[in-house]
């Protein structure tokens, strides 16, 4: 007994300790239990997430690094009536080589090796900057980094891209010899400053945003949306080091713009701004326009506008010739007419001058040059560009004022012209029911103050009288064409059949030819060997910068010739510089109209035909549209290459793209007008009859022309009619 309990203690001991230890145990099998739980559990996730989630994940992760670019169209061309090139773009190309190319690298690098040698002696040859073994080392060193996106050359020339496109390697396609191009286009005005404003620029610069910005006036901005084309797009892939590849076959590719003939003459545009820019310089003027109509049709064949730079040199920096301003004297003729056709006068009733000088209500309105006699007969008085004779004109109207606006109305001069051109001014009429109009108004308009108007708008009212009445709306652009094909066509349009009488006009084309022979511009006409009618202007200037007193003034003639039978409408506008000692329009702007009338009449005007160049249609460009499956089926039974631009569209087209045919889709919208051009006659009859729309067919082959234009909603019962060629 006593050894029993002299063991307890012991045996009490023993057993706190196994316990302690199946305790430590029972924690580690416990830990080693979560830690299998939770590798089973991160295993399980993330078998879950390459299989189930797979797809989703690396769609997110190529979301980091693929991008869409955008692929500008190639910017169509602005041409002259006669064919010349006024503003046109051209390619340049960067030449990039992706070095990891399956091509390049399959067996070994094979391809590669082989064509090395042939390779740099190409290039050697076509660029003449490095030699054939600097280029190899150059492209052997490239291949071993393993380059993707390696730039080659920047910025070559068309020509040298035709010659590299024919090297052994380049000729084998991109996926095999891993060259990479890419086009990007300058715009080039080959005459320089001729017509510069109007044609007008296309400049691209980036803003505070990085967003790169087109700045567009004169016609590229008026047809911007035809010149521009269509634009495409191209996914990219980043790669080490921040480049951008483009992944292949990923390409929306662009299409090119449309090309613009103009109404213009690159002759008589040289004569015109010859002829104004001698005078700008001799007068060191500020700024001055010219503009050549022909009387007919209004087309503008000649526009030129020059401005003083700080250098002194001049430059077409703004479009003086849309721009309004206060007239001056040429706006008599629009006086004349009014009482005219009132029934007012005739050029043969007397009108009293007061020796030059008139005073209404406390103001006193002069004449510039005094008059030799106090009596004249209107039309001496128009002659002398007397300022008196025609305020007394339009104040005869005070009871109605809206008899003398209304000629204005019916001139078209109280709206824009209409010109090609989005810069065009509002004119500013006054109107008599309005709070800025009061009793000095009427008398003021008369002789050309008061009212502001454009060059062109005064071109068109002597044009109007040049051309027996007959208002014609001016404009710049023939038609529209694309590859050689025309599109869209415009003609001239009359304004108004008949701004007068005829007896009304018999009176003002006398009086026009009067100021010339014996009026204010008889020293300039005097020894002309054919007639010219036109009217003299000279007004002072107020706009904003100068004022009345300020001593500026400017000088304007506007006329046509020959004046028994008109060709040719004119007008020059000058504005002087301050204080100038020379500044009647009759010393200044009459011999600039007289320099260009000389030499278009020696250049055989009574004889000259409007030459309109037919260009050849490119005999590289096609189209073809129809069903998309069946064109990618057909050019896949004749092994063709082509790229797919086509983003699964049922419709489609094919056209050429950098020597290689493109399919592109054709978004064929409910209740509009689809473009059924380059289709066959039995895919446009499905498309056009599946839509309701009644169909007239005229010729053969495929569809050249539609007389609806694509995108316009479809009417009830409408029909349309399909020109085949």
């Amino acid at each position: 007994m006593l050894f029993t309990f002299a063991c307890l203690p012991a045996g009490f001991k023993y057993l706190r300790q196994l316990e302690v230890k199946q305790d430590i145990l029972w924690r580690v099998y416990l830990c080693f239990l979560g830690i299998v739980v939770l590798s089973v559990l991160v295993i399980g996730k993330a078998f879950y997430i390459q299989q189930v989630q797979g797809e989703y994940w690396r769609g997110v992760s190529d979301s980091l690094h693929l991008e869409y670019r955008t692929l500008d169209a190639d910017r169509g061309t602005i041409y002259s009536e006669d064919g010349s090139m006024l503003s046109t773009s051209i390619p340049f190309f960067d030449i990039r080589i992706d070095f990891l190319a399956d091509g390049l690298r399959e067996k070994g690098g094979k391809r590669f090796s082989d064509n090395l040698d042939s390779l740099s002696i190409g290039l050697a040859a076509i660029f003449k900057d490095q030699s054939e073994k600097q280029y190899k080392q150059q492209l052997q060193k490239a291949y071993n980094k393993k380059e993707r996106y390696y730039l080659l050359k920047k910025r070559i020339s068309f020509h040298e891209y035709k010659q590299l496109r024919q090297l052994p390697l380049v000729r084998q396609g991109r996926n095999k010899s891993g060259f990479i191009i890419e086009s990007t286009e300058r715009r080039l005005t080959p005459f320089g400053l001729l017509a510069n404003r109007t044609i007008g620029l296309s400049r691209s610069y980036t803003d505070g945003k990085k967003q790169v910005v087109t700045q567009n006036v004169g016609l590229e901005k008026t047809y911007d949306s035809l010149l521009r084309g269509v634009s495409g797009k191209r996914l990219v892939r980043r790669i080490s080091g921040g480049a951008f590849i483009p992944v292949e076959g990923s390409e929306i590719e662009p299409e090119n713009g449309k090309d613009i003939v103009t109404t213009l003459d690159v002759n008589i545009q040289d004569i015109t701004q010859t002829a104004l820019m001698r005078m700008m310089v001799a007068n060191k003027a500020v700024e001055g326009c010219a503009i050549v109509m022909e009387v007919a049709t209004g087309k503008i064949k000649a526009i030129a506008n020059l401005g003083l730079m700080p250098d002194s040199s001049y430059y077409e920096m703004d479009n003086y010739a849309i721009r309004t301003a206060e007239p001056g004297s040429t706006i008599k003729l629009v006086t004349l007419m009014a009482a005219l056709e009132d029934k007012h006068v005739t050029i043969n009733d007397m009108i009293e001058i007061n020796n030059g000088a008139w005073v209404l209500k406390g103001r006193t309105i002069r004449d510039s040059e005094r008059s030799p006699k106090s009596f004249m007969t209107i039309k001496e008085a128009f002659e002398h560009s007397s300022n008196v004779a025609m305020a007394k004109l339009a104040h005869a109207y005070t009871q109605k004022p809206g008899d003398f606006t209304r000629h204005f109305d019916n001139l078209h001069l109280t709206g824009r012209s209409g010109i090609d051109l989005n810069e065009e001014f509002r004119p500013m009429v006054k109107d008599p029911k309005k709070k800025d109009w009061h009793f000095q108004t009427l008398p003021s308009m008369g002789f050309g103050y008061e009212v502001m108007l454009s060059p062109l708008q005064m071109l068109m009212v002597y044009n109007a009288v040049a051309n027996n009445g007959r208002l014609m709306k001016p404009y710049l652009v023939n038609r529209v064409e694309k590859d050689g094909y025309v599109l869209q066509e415009f003609g001239p349009q009359a304004l108004s059949a008949k701004i007068c009488s005829d007896k009304t006009l018999q009176q003002l084309q006398e009086c026009l030819v009067a100021v010339c022979t014996d009026g204010t511009a008889k020293g300039v006409f005097k020894d002309a060997v054919y007639s010219v009618a036109g009217k003299t202007g000279t007004a002072k200037v107020n706009d904003g910068k100068y004022k009345y007193t300020d001593g500026v003034y400017t000088s304007s003639f506007a006329g046509y010739f020959p004046a028994d039978k008109p060709k040719y409408t004119c007008i020059v506008v000058i504005k002087n510089r301050q204080r100038a000692p020379v500044y009647y329009g009759g010393k200044v702007a009459a011999p600039v109209f007289r320099e260009i009338a000389d030499k278009l009449y020696a250049s055989g005007v009574d004889d000259q035909r409007v030459f309109e160049a037919n260009r050849t249609v490119d005999s590289s460009a096609y189209r073809w549209s129809g069903n998309t499956a069946e064109i990618e089926k057909i050019l896949k039974k004749m092994a063709v290459d082509y790229r797919d631009s086509s983003k699964g569209e049922s419709w489609g087209v094919v056209f050429n793209q950098q020597y290689a045919p493109v399919v592109k889709g054709l978004e064929i919208a409910d209740k509009t007008i689809p473009d059924v051009k380059g289709m066959g006659l039995k895919d446009a009859l499905f498309l056009l009859e599946n839509m309701n729309v009644k169909v007239e067919v005229k010729g053969k082959g495929k569809v050249v022309n539609q007389s609806l234009t694509a995108g316009a909603a479809i009417g009830k019962g409408q029909t349309i009619r399909l020109e085949l060629n």
